[in-house]
């Protein structure tokens, strides 16, 4: 039994150990918001005046599509819209009945002079229905360079241009080279559906001072696949073992974009060889991935995070684990009781000028995302969904952690303990 002279000196250890984290948690958000600025917000000059040339590598746009995506004619006309000189795009669909190809058509008749087609029919390479879908494209794009881009996104028009720039960027001797360019998403509006909403509120200001700080500290590989631009030629490279090439170099090894049919979160898995395989790291562009939300409901949103929890888990297996401790109710709650027994600072007081401050915080990420030029509409449908998502975070997570099983597209998926995923 400890002595009350040993348990003051533990509470003030536990107390301090817990205002610790809460700075550190301050820190990296901040991070996110201070980079949030500077990219988005304020845009470095030297990229909005890029202007490629009939010289500019080449670039072969793929998006799969499945049925009728919320606002799929603009964000497939975004792609065609594009200002690059050099460029072809090519979508995927897994058979002739689907609802997306009377769309696809009528862009192809409004643009004649793009460069653009339609492939028909998946390959079965994996659980993947993604990956399926995409194969053949990948296998016959005319360029090196790809864009990866979701069927639930629109672009600005000069986002390929910026991109390819700082791809291609030349490297100081001491820097590895680029090897992915990715886009953080941004929800510009949602419908009414509370769903819709509650995700809104959380791509547009937790998920993306996260997202911002990760890789702004460039610590490891964080990429989310609603736009990725990337080289052919390093995917077929990695076959996602996440670990170095040279080791793995072995006559039976199968590498290339098929081999991550295995993973439902392909995007993040290529994204992580690359890094891990190649050594090679990833940067963001100073445009946003445009995401479109649709009518999604309670239920869909609910789903939706644990699917993707489940997912992680043995992904990202000890940041999975730490996820709790990084959201703000936690280490809020955690700090407001080690405050008071150091300083006396009373318990609802802290937690309240938290959540006040958190918020605001979260405001500034979100403008800056928004633009200089597009002021953001803040009322009290988007505080209470923002409310909503603190609140519930962690029930979710807990729900979600000790389960295996997802559903995508009407589909029931088992998450192996390797990442990989198999249909149960």
């Amino acid at each position: 039994m400890l002595d009350d002279d040993e348990k003051a000196t533990l509470f003030r250890a536990l107390s301090a150990l817990g205002l610790g984290w809460y700075l550190v948690m301050w820190v990296l958000v901040s991070i996110g918001a201070i980079a949030a600025r500077r990219r988005y917000r304020y845009r470095p000059v030297e990229h909005l005046r890029f202007n490629p040339t009939s010289e500019s590598p080449g670039v072969s746009i793929l998006r799969p599509l499945k049925g009728l995506d919320a606002n799929l004619y603009t964000n497939l006309e975004s792609t065609f819209r594009q200002e690059y000189p050099n460029l072809e795009i090519i979508f995927s669909v897994d058979n002739e009945r689907d609802q997306a190809l009377p769309v696809v058509n009528e862009l192809l008749s409004l643009y004649p002079n793009v460069n653009a087609r339609v492939v028909i029919g998946a390959e079965d390479v994996g659980v993947n229905p993604k990956v399926n879908n995409l194969v053949r494209s990948y296998r016959i794009a005319a360029h090196d360079i790809l864009w990866v881009l979701d069927s639930n996104v629109f672009v600005d028009p000069g986002t390929l241009a910026r991109a390819v720039e700082v791809l291609t960027a030349p490297k100081s001797p001491k820097q590895r080279r680029i090897a992915v360019i990715h886009h953080v998403p941004f929800v510009d509006s949602c419908g009414s559906f509370w769903g819709s909403r509650i995700e809104a509120a959380f791509l547009n200001t937790t998920h993306a001072k996260m997202y911002i700080a990760i890789n702004a500290l460039a610590v490891d590989s964080c990429v989310v696949g609603k736009s990725n631009l990337y080289r052919r030629s390093d995917v077929d490279r990695v076959d996602g073992s996440r670990k170095p090439a040279d080791a793995m170099d072995l006559p039976d090894r199968k590498t290339g974009f098929a081999t991550f049919g295995r993973f439902l979160a392909e995007d993040n898995m290529i994204a992580s060889a690359l890094w891990h395989e190649l050594g090679l790291r990833h940067d963001l562009s100073t445009d946003v991935a445009h995401n479109v939300v649709g009518n999604m409901t309670l239920a869909d949103w609910f789903w939706r995070r644990v699917r993707w929890i489940r997912v992680r888990k043995y992904m990202v297996f000890s940041a999975t684990i730490l996820e709790p401790f990084t959201e703000s109710i936690v280490f809020a709650i955690l700090a407001s009781y080690a405050s008071n027994y150091l300083f006396n600072v009373p318990k609802l007081a802290f937690i309240l000028a938290h959540f006040v401050a958190w918020f605001l915080l979260d405001l500034d990420v979100y403008a800056s995302l928004s633009g200089q030029n597009n002021p953001i509409l803040i009322d009290h449908w988007f505080i209470l969904a923002w409310l909503i998502r603190e609140t519930t975070c962690i029930p979710i997570y807990f729900f979600a952690v000790f389960g295996s099983v997802v559903t995508w597209r009407g589909k029931h998926y088992r998450i192996r303990r390797n990442g990989e995923a198999a249909l149960a």
